[in-house]
């Protein structure tokens, strides 16, 4: 006899079994007669006088850090070079990371709190070694021990790789709150995806284009994540869902091809406190990786076709969907990701031995932004098909479980996904969504509110009607979540008013509500600018840890505004940031940047409606301004070195050019011996969180420039000025809240404001007038664009199109404020003495953007959960 398998029942489903004993379980320990609990297994005081406590001492880092190059580096002193230092270092303090850690789970185990979920595509996290020392408290602790071992701590950082986890301010925000949770003892997860490849590596070639290569970040391993091999789920595509005739609305779905996900474990510390919480990652792995049958029939790419098909679902961030495969590909990787990361919250959940009716008792999803919606008829699937609910019973617990973050009013960002493709790839989550819209939720409630309205039933369908039809996530998040919140004031107005206003009208405003985006001052001042995080503590006369956990402290900077010597120490802190970035931009990138000068920084994602092209025409008329000054009147300009960096989507052909002519600007500029002593212009490729922590402390001026009403918040505006850099923007996104708080007379605003947008855009399609009459100097800019001064004459006439035909973001209308609003930078900038007050007051003044403040406005608002404390000791 031998054991046997029914092939009719292989691919499909069984019934979901309770997760069993993984490494990341629910532990807890029995109890004696006496109450008194019990030790598990062996020696108690064998097993405590072996347990690791978090290093105290440099001697204690020194061992840590000599043994893991014994043991885990398989190194000696004498071949062991920064590299393998850094790795040493990390898994030392990483060491540190997980006693914290593990002592944070068990606590959550023994007090069950009710948890959040942090759903992000992205977590764009930076490096973290640096960061972990920081918020572990013992930065000064390993500087010493690496350097009683030979070598130095700012080299070893150098070796660390960014996380290529991310691209943006979503991915950044998400990093920023993960870290306040941690700092502000809240039980918070996060959940995203294990990124082979990341989003790419940015190259500039010769003619000035941009070009994507891989970003192996992860060739050198990862010491920072924890494999859980153990923790797996599969997760289903494609096949077909038989609907049961038994009217509980159930279903079967079976066959197609599954997939396996794995975890791997981030450490997030908090800052001065024991709580350490975690980032799951997932990466996905054929289930049956090779097919031997394939292989010995001497079909060699079919024995592997299905290890590829899987494993290329975790191997790039926003795969290029320009293409069928490619969109197919982005919504197989949103699946797996909540699919995968719902299973492992409902397995904790089980744990508890809760009836499935409490679940959002112990458990808030936050949704960031729609990429993570289909996690709303991912847990009806559950409720309905696997747990036996009633319809209206699930319902009730999926709308009491997520909360949805909106990040964009462009109605072309909303995401919307092909009928035809999710019938395919996900037969029953269709079936669901079409439940929610036609007959159980949406269009019922909409007929009861408002009878006979067709234009409102029409605008609010979760199915947009087209060829082919197309699923409106936004509108899906929103019916499906218990509250929705905008990121700024102007932006949460906008959803209230515009995208989602039926849904405003059909739940009730107080389903809309406002969470202002916030950064962590701890990587975003302290670790990025250390000098001026020591000055203003010396100057407060609190400690860090104080002020770093509460940022309005920094109001206490004020009265210091109007002492000289305070002004004198805070200037020379910039003017050493500027150096510190010069001397970046000679090593990587070999070119020799002026420090006597006003640096202008602008660092976004490259997009037309951040207006990275109103930049750079502006510095093409700065340049002619100057070509045409005597040198008399030269020397009374104000020096200013100019920069830019930031990715653009691959198929983002417009984008694309406007690096492309940054780059040949610059290279003209650059080389004119005329103003190349008033003027410099660069490009910084492959933008990262390593890049910003240079770039920022050094910046006087940051630009936002948005047209009004497209920019959510932003978060880059808010680090710039934390760091004493002024504002140079448009009345947009949380701009608005930093003129409110730091006073408009410290900030340069320009444009027109949001109510004007439409009609602008209306009088360019009926009423267009050309440019040549609207904007001389505007015109005369994009004529010598076209004449190729810059070189590659026709090249850019797509680019210039976009101005001189539609000009849907306004750069006709907004150029000549624009540049009056430099005008006013260079007028300021010239009274050194009154620009440092200004950008003294500004630091002091941003205390209400700390992610501190918004995470708690989240726990209190939203989630309905509380701070929970980890003991010293739990053995």
């Amino acid at each position: 006899m031998t054991s046997t398998i029914d092939p009719k029942t292989i691919g499909k489903p069984s019934r979901p079994r309770r997760h069993v004993r993984t490494l990341t379980g629910r532990y807890l320990p029995e109890k004696d007669a006496s109450g008194k609990d019990k030790w598990p297994r062996g020696d108690e005081k064998a097993w405590k006088d072996g347990m690791r406590n978090v290093d105290k001492d440099v001697q204690q880092v020194t061992r840590s850090f000599v043994g893991h190059v014994q043991t885990s580096l398989a190194r000696q002193p004498y071949n062991l070079d920064d590299l393998g230092a850094y790795q040493a270092a990390a898994l030392s303090a990483r060491d540190d990371l997980l006693v914290n850690w593990n002592n944070t789970q068990m606590t959550y185990t023994r007090k069950v709190p009710k948890r959040a979920y942090y759903l992000s595509l992205e977590f764009l996290m930076g490096r973290t070694l640096d960061n972990a020392l920081l918020n572990l408290g013992l930065k000064d602790i390993f500087k010493d021990g690496v350097q009683t071992l030979g070598f130095n701590m700012e080299d070893i950082l150098e070796q660390e790789r960014d996380a290529a986890l991310g691209n943006g301010g979503l991915g950044r925000l998400a990093a920023c709150y993960l870290d306040s949770s941690a700092s502000q003892e809240l039980p918070v997860w996060g959940y995203g995806l294990r990124y082979k490849y990341g989003i790419f590596q940015q190259l500039i070639s010769p003619e000035g284009e941009q070009l994507e290569a891989p970003d192996p970040w992860l060739e050198n391993q990862n010491v920072w994540e924890l494999p859980r091999l153990d923790v797996t789920y599969d997760i289903r595509f494609y096949g077909h869902a038989d609907r049961l005739d038994d009217g509980t609305g159930r279903a079967v779905w079976q066959g197609g091809q599954e997939v396996l996900a794995v975890a791997y474990d981030v450490m997030i510390p908090g800052y001065a406190t024991r709580t350490t919480n975690n980032l799951r990652l997932w990466e996905s792995k054929p289930k049956r990786g090779f097919d031997l049958n394939s292989f010995n029939a001497g079909n060699y790419e079919g024995a592997v076709e299905a290890s590829n098909s899987a494993q290329a679902i975790t191997s790039v961030l926003y795969p290029n969907d320009h293409t069928s495969f490619g969109k197919e590909l982005r919504l197989k990787q949103q699946y797996f990701w909540t699919a995968a990361s719902l299973a492992d919250i409902l397995r904790r959940f089980r744990n508890l031995n809760k009836s499935i009716q409490e679940f959002p008792d112990y458990v808030a999803i936050q949704l960031n932004d729609t990429h993570p919606t289909l996690a709303i008829p991912e847990l009806m699937r559950i409720l309905i098909d696997d747990e036996d609910l009633r319809w209206d019973n699930a319902w009730s617990i999926v709308t009491n479980t997520f909360f949805y973050t909106n990040h964009t009013v462009l109605p072309e960002a909303l995401e919307k996904w092909p009928v035809p493709m999710l019938e395919h790839v996900l037969p029953r989550h269709m079936q669901i969504i079409y439940d929610i819209n036609y007959l159980l939720i949406l269009q019922p409630a909409v007929e009861k509110k408002f009878p006979g309205d067709r234009d409102r039933l029409a605008r609010m369908s979760l199915i947009e009607e087209g060829l082919p039809k197309q699923v409106r996530m936004a509108h899906l998040a929103c019916i499906g979540d218990r509250k929705v919140n905008g990121v700024a004031e102007l932006h949460s107005d906008l959803v209230r008013t515009t995208i989602l206003k039926d849904f405003v009208e059909l739940e009730g405003i107080s389903k809309f509500g406002n969470v202002t985006n916030g950064i962590t001052p701890r990587r975003w001042l302290d670790q990025c600018n250390p000098e001026l995080s020591a000055l203003i503590t010396k100057t407060l006369k609190l400690e860090k840890s104080v002020w770093l956990k509460d940022l309005t402290k920094l109001e206490g900077l004020l009265p210091f505004a109007e002492n000289k010597a305070f002004r004198a120490e805070w200037a020379a802190i910039k003017q050493r940031n500027k150096e510190r970035l010069a001397h970046y931009v000679q090593i990587t990138l070999g070119l020799i940047i002026r420090t006597d000068a006003m640096y202008d920084v602008q660092i976004k994602r490259i997009h037309e409606y951040k207006r990275q092209t109103l930049n750079i025409l502006g510095v093409i008329h700065r340049y002619f301004v100057l070509k045409n000054m005597t040198p008399a009147e030269k020397k009374l300009v104000n020096r200013r070195v100019v920069f830019f960096a930031g990715k653009a989507a691959p198929a983002y052909y417009i984008a694309k050019l406007t690096i492309r002519l940054i780059v040949n600007v610059a290279r003209v500029i650059n080389a004119d011996p005329d103003t190349k002593d008033y003027l410099q212009l660069y490009f910084l490729p492959d933008y990262s969180v390593s890049l910003a922590e240079v770039l920022i402390p050094a910046s006087d001026i940051s630009q936002h420039i948005s047209t009004a009403g497209t920019e959510a918040s932003g978060t880059s505006n808010m680090k710039f000025c934390l760091n004493g850099g002024l504002l140079l923007g448009t009345v947009d996104g949380a701009n608005i809240e930093i003129a409110e708080e730091v006073g408009e007379n410290n900030v340069f605003f320009f444009g027109h404001l949001t109510p004007a947008v439409e009609d602008l855009r209306y009088q360019h399609l009926y009423r267009p007038i050309p440019v040549e009459q609207k904007c001389p100097a505007l015109a005369h800019v994009l004529q010598q664009v076209s004449s190729g001064v810059f070189g590659d004459s026709g090249v850019y006439e797509p680019l210039l199109n976009t101005i001189r035909q539609s000009d849907y973001y306004l750069i006709t209308d907004d150029f000549d404020s624009y540049i009056a609003a430099l005008e006013m930078v260079d007028e300021a900038y010239l009274d050194k003495e009154e620009w440092i007050k200004k950008s003294i007051r500004t630091t002091a003044k941003m205390g209400k953007f700390s992610s501190d403040r918004a995470i708690n406005e989240y726990a209190e608002s939203y989630w309905n959960i509380e701070p929970v404390s980890v003991p010293a000791e739990l053995f």
